[in-house]
């Protein structure tokens, strides 16, 4: 047994490897970049994944709304340029799989045997010490058990960050937070993914059907705007979308103008008559017609027409079950870090208000323990990757012991409009873009007390009357809380 922990640091990651929802990809490159951040520290990182991205990239036909320039890691830029590596035009948006083509397999690459592919980390503890013993604890260290291609096997570290994302943990179409009653047994028609309508299977799941979109967020937008691509084909009569939100559609500027795109294309859908809008309703459960269609029915008692298929984009959530025997401090909403939490709460924050944080922030009870990235931030949608770049940045300093520079901040983001929607009764806002912003230097780091106490964001002004394809459900609001279909903050 190798007990010699001084140099070697393990980053628990567990497949799939690069997560992306809609336009909002899951995965921040968090992972490759803790790696490239620790490298850059002379620090060893044995890295566990699934595989390399170009195999386990299942949205590379998705376009990114922020440029090459906001996705690149500087430390990793700084582990590539040795090799020859251009970066590609830092005005210009990726998409998926560029993203893990042009950029995350080189880096990939250049770390080399640090990443072990095909490992899933099933556990992870302190050696000899369960999550209830406190002597000598924190002298102990970490072993983490995976299986692989040989089987299960355990690796010892002096501290662990899981930059797992949030991929694999889709939130269900259920109104509670569970899955609705039949959801589970309708799975063939229901989907939790942006569909890739260029895949010719996929596309004649939903050409000349009615698809129902469950979602506020730019996953959602993004599902709409695919859809309505499809219904003006000439193959594709009778291609309808439904799309249902749990509260109402709303939205303001957006400094992104590719993400304030996405709400521009899913209010074409609407206006164009290429989909229905059907705000105020929370699926409570999943019925079936006499023809096989799904019938969605509401909390309040709403049956909706029948649709062939349903896609469900409401957001992500943790998977924290292999972290059971660690002390974690977490938030009772987001499930992020306690310190955190109220830095990123979307009913105060959109991605580009959220202060710059590292080390303090993301650390637990339990020491040289960190989620970084947008596992990080639980269920919130407020995440970009640059915000992930910095934390991994101030988690390695940390690490190896610059506190100074685990302080320090070293983040620039651009001002962005909310990422989530707010409750309104009958008014509605279409989200929309705007011109761009030059980048607004983050504020200083502030603490739990100052943030806790901070003043939310006023709501944006209500604009016209809804079009008449939109139907609404009760008048009452429902309650103020994260948007069920929070996109997924990485804005990578």
């Amino acid at each position: 047994m190798n007990m010699n922990m001084n140099r070697s640091i393990a980053a628990a990651i567990s497949p799939p490897i690069w997560r992306c929802a809609g336009s909002w990809p899951r995965r921040s490159g968090a992972d490759r970049a803790t790696s490239a951040s620790l490298g850059c520290r002379a620090r060893d990182a044995a890295r566990n994944t699934g595989g390399p991205p170009s195999r386990t990239c299942g949205w590379s036909h998705v376009r990114l709304f922020s440029t090459w320039g906001e996705v690149v890691d500087p430390a990793a830029e700084k582990l590539l340029a040795p090799t020859g590596w251009v970066k590609p035009d830092a005005d210009t948006h990726p998409s998926g799989g560029d993203w893990a083509a042009l950029y995350l397999q080189p880096l990939a690459d250049t770390l080399g045997d640090r990443v072990r592919y095909n490992a899933t980390v099933t556990g992870v503890s302190r050696t000899g010490r369960d999550r209830i013993v406190d002597a000598d604890r924190e002298a102990q260290p970490f072993v983490i058990h995976l299986t692989g291609p040989g089987g299960e096997e355990r690796i010892f570290a002096r501290a662990v960050i899981d930059a797992s994302g949030t991929w694999s943990t889709p939130s269900p179409a259920g109104g509670s937070g569970l899955p609705a009653l039949g959801e589970k047994s309708a799975a063939k028609q229901i989907t939790y993914r942006v569909p890739d309508l260029k895949d010719p299977a996929v596309r004649a799941l939903y050409a000349g059907k009615r698809t129902a979109v469950i979602g506020s967020g730019a996953s959602a937008f993004t599902a709409l705007a695919y859809l309505t691509d499809l219904a003006k084909a000439e193959d594709c009569t009778g291609t309808h979308a439904t799309w249902i939100l749990r509260r109402g559609i709303s939205g303001t500027a957006d400094q992104l103008p590719a993400r304030g795109a996405l709400g521009l294309a899913a209010k074409a859908a609407v206006d164009g008559g290429h989909a229905d809008a059907v705000t105020d309703f929370r699926t409570e459960s999943v019925e079936r017609d006499t023809a096989g269609r799904l019938v969605l029915v509401g909390e309040d008692g709403r049956h909706l027409d029948p649709v062939d298929e349903v896609i469900v984009l409401t957001g992500f959530r943790p998977d924290l079950t292999f972290l059971d025997e660690l002390r974690l401090g977490l938030d009772e909403r987001l499930q992020a870090p306690t310190e955190l939490a109220p830095l990123i709460d979307p009913n105060q924050h959109s991605c580009g208000t959220v202060y710059p944080h590292g080390a303090t922030e993301l650390s637990h009870p339990e020491k040289d323990v960190y989620l970084a990235g947008m596992k990080s931030y639980g269920r919130a949608p407020t995440f970009l990757a640059m915000t992930g770049y910095e934390q991994v940045r101030s988690i390695a300093a940390a690490l190896a012991g610059d506190q100074e520079a685990a302080e320090r901040v070293e983040l620039t983001l651009p001002e962005t409009g909310p990422t989530s929607s707010r409750p309104w009764s009958h008014s509605r806002s279409w989200p929309h873009a705007s011109p761009s912003a030059p980048p607004r230097r983050a504020a200083p780091r502030r603490s739990f007390s100052a943030a806790r106490n901070a003043t939310a964001q006023p709501a944006p002004a209500p604009s016209p009357p809804l079009p008449a394809n939109v139907t609404t459900g009760r008048a009452t609001p429902s309650p103020a809380s994260p948007s069920s279909t929070a996109p997924s903050g990485t804005a990578a």
